[in-house]
C-alpha cells in the first residue's frame, strides 16, 4: 500500500445502481400485498389470555373481600394511579376476613399504564387484571374507577359483604382455600355510618 492511500478503501469502488432498486422492490412488493384489516369495533379481536386488561377486586367464596387494605399495591404503582385508604373491620360490619379492608380503593386509568406490578405486590391475590381493554371516555374523572366499579359480581353461593365470617373459621382458613360458600343463614349486615359522618 502507497503512503498516499492511508483510507484502506478501494479506489475502484463505485456504488451499485441495484441498491435502490433493490429497496424500491421491497416497497412496491408490501404496496400490493393483500392485507387483513381489523373490523374493530364491530368484530373484536380475542386478547392472549395473559393480557393486562382492567383490574379487577376478588372476594371470597363467601362474599367477603379479599383486599385487607394494605395499601402494598398502591406502594408498587410506578405511575402513582393507585389510592387505597384501609379500615378497620367490626364485629357488626365485617367486609373482609382480617382484621382491616379496603374501604376506599380507586384506580386512574389516566395514569395507569397496566404494567401488572401491582397485582405482583398484592399478598391476597385480591386485585387481578381482566381482559377487558377498552377503557376509553369522555373526561377524566371517568377514568378513576371505584371501588364498586372494581369489586367483582357475586356468583353462587356468595353473600354481599359485610356479614360475618363463617362460624368457626378464622382468616387462616379463608386464605388456605377452606371456605367454599356463605354459611347457611349468612345474611348481609346493615352498613353503620361513620360517627364522623353523622349529619346534625
Amino acid at each position: 500500500m502507497s503512503s498516499d492511500d492511508t483510507s484502506g478503501h478501494d479506489a475502484t469502488a463505485r456504488p451499485s445502481i441495484l441498491g435502490p432498486a433493490a429497496g424500491f422492490g421491497v416497497t412496491f412488493k408490501a404496496m400490493f400485498k393483500k392485507r387483513l384489516t381489523e373490523q374493530y369495533p364491530e368484530q373484536k379481536k380475542p386478547t392472549a389470555p395473559r393480557f393486562h386488561g382492567r383490574h379487577q377486586l376478588n372476594r371470597h367464596p363467601d362474599g367477603l373481600e379479599k383486599c385487607v387494605g394494605c395499601e402494598l399495591c398502591a406502594w408498587a404503582c410506578p405511575a402513582d394511579a393507585i389510592y387505597v385508604e384501609g379500615a378497620d373491620n367490626r364485629d357488626d360490619e365485617r367486609y373482609s376476613p382480617g382484621e382491616r379492608y379496603g374501604a376506599v380503593y380507586q384506580i386512574n386509568y389516566a395514569r395507569c399504564i397496566l404494567c401488572g406490578l401491582c397485582i405482583e405486590a398484592c399478598p391476597t391475590r385480591a386485585l387481578t387484571m381482566t381482559n377487558e381493554y377498552e377503557l376509553a371516555d369522555s373526561t377524566r374523572a371517568d377514568l378513576i374507577f371505584t371501588k364498586e366499579q372494581l369489586l367483582v359480581g357475586l356468583t353462587e353461593g356468595m353473600v354481599d359483604s359485610p356479614h360475618a365470617i363463617y362460624p368457626g373459621a378464622d382468616e387462616q382458613a379463608y386464605y388456605r382455600g377452606e371456605i367454599t360458600q356463605a354459611a347457611p343463614g349468612t345474611v348481609q349486615q346493615e352498613r353503620h355510618q361513620d360517627e364522623k359522618e353523622v349529619q346534625p
